[in-house]
């Protein structure tokens, strides 16, 4: 039960932060260069919390030893770097197709990603059957977040190579949460592994804004005035991913999935209700969504489900 919470906690912190750095990209009008002050931010806040924490340092060495032992592969520390592939792909996506049908390509691609690391034993607590219930429970989570954004989706901007390009992205995040799950089994410290993630996630992001610069397809822009949340979502960012380490190592990757996407649908709702962006207001739709949403997760069996274990 914590642990479902905790998992929808997840999600309304992913709609929160998209909510945030969307309000700073608007506000500079540079999508990489806030995507990379997100990154930035959130490793300075976990950097610091290593000084005051001594279990982040402590489980910083676990996974080093872990590393040298061969418990866990060096690649899997990068796992950042995907998550910063979503961010990247995320500022030169959003402006072709909207927000809306990014956000239903990237969410179908961490589904059909979850059933597959469950299925391979990526994330913790060894593999999970890919049954009929859980896929018939993917594709009505699928169509719950279809539905929640169709009134927000502009059909003249709908281009199959973004869309696909998004859903690779939303594949890549669902790797990056099992393997985070694998990461925090040996750190035992869930801001350790979100520390490690905006370590690699920020080099990532500075070497892509670097090149960006070098070759003249963006510019450095002064931070101007706007609301003060704006500068906050790398730290929304270092918790959501800390908790999302620890729900994956539990709960497997897909039940993770389902339980999150729910929590962002209702997160993205009180939103809506509290600081909307300009020009949305609450649907229908979403509602609906929301409903079928954890209709889904019913559907999916309990977090627990020996069925979906293998």
């Amino acid at each position: 039960m914590r642990l479902g919470l905790l998992a929808a906690l997840v999600g309304v912190l992913i709609a929160l932060q998209s909510r945030i750095n969307g309000e700073l990209s608007h506000q500079l009008g540079n999508p990489l260069q806030a995507a990379l002050y997100s990154f930035s931010s959130g490793f300075l806040t976990l950097a610091l919390f290593s000084f005051f924490i001594p279990g982040v340092r402590a489980g910083a060495i676990k996974v080093l030893a872990a590393v040298r032992d061969g418990h866990i592969h060096k690649w899997k520390l990068f796992a950042g770097t995907l998550g910063a592939t979503l961010v990247a792909v995320q500022s030169q996506v959003v402006p072709i197709l909207g927000v809306a049908i990014f956000s239903v390509a990237t969410i179908a691609g961490q589904t059909v990603a979850s059933l597959g690391v469950d299925r391979l034993g990526l994330s913790s607590g060894g593999k999970r059957a890919i049954t009929v219930r859980r896929v018939v429970a993917s594709i009505f989570t699928i169509a719950a977040v279809l539905i929640s954004v169709w009134d927000r989706i502009d059909a003249n901007n709908l281009s199959w190579l973004p869309v696909t390009i998004s859903g690779v992205a939303g594949m890549l995040v669902g790797v990056q949460r099992a393997l985070n799950g694998k990461i925090n089994e040996f750190s035992q410290q869930s801001f350790t592994t979100s520390l490690l993630n905006f370590i690699t996630g920020t080099l990532f992001l500075a070497v892509l804004f670097i090149v960006a610069l070098l070759t003249h397809h963006t510019h450095v822009v002064a931070f101007g005035n706007g609301p003060w949340w704006m500068y906050f979502g790398g730290v929304v960012g270092a918790f959501y991913i800390a908790f999302a380490a620890t729900v994956v190592q539990h709960l497997g990757a897909l039940t993770s999935t389902f339980l999150t996407v729910g929590g962002q649908l209702l997160g993205s709702l009180l939103i809506d209700l509290i600081i909307p962006t300009h020009g949305v207001n609450v649907s229908t739709y979403l509602v609906i969504g929301i409903l079928m949403t954890y209709a889904g997760v019913v559907v999916g069996g309990s977090t627990q489900s020996r069925r979906a274990r293998k």
